[in-house]
């Protein structure tokens, strides 16, 4: 499922930027967002790239080489 960030301005006026939220589409993300914060203006919306977020995990032969690479 794509995550969404958004920047938006309140309906009292204060800037947040930087909401993230995960949804099928932008609608469906809009949509969950709308739940959160009602009468919101949105200023700008993009895709987070899922690529970017997953990192690869290191089991213990990984650490172990780095440690030993340091000494």
């Amino acid at each position: 499922m794509p995550k969404f960030d958004f920047s938006v301005t309140t309906r009292d006026g204060q800037k947040v930027e930087s909401i993230q939220i995960y949804g099928q589409d932008m609608p469906d993300a809009e949509r969950k967002l709308r739940q959160m914060y009602h009468h919101c203006q949105v200023m700008q919306c993009r895709t987070v790239s899922h690529e970017k977020e997953l990192l690869p995990s290191a089991d213990i032969e990984d650490m172990l080489t780095l440690i030993v690479k340091q000494s």
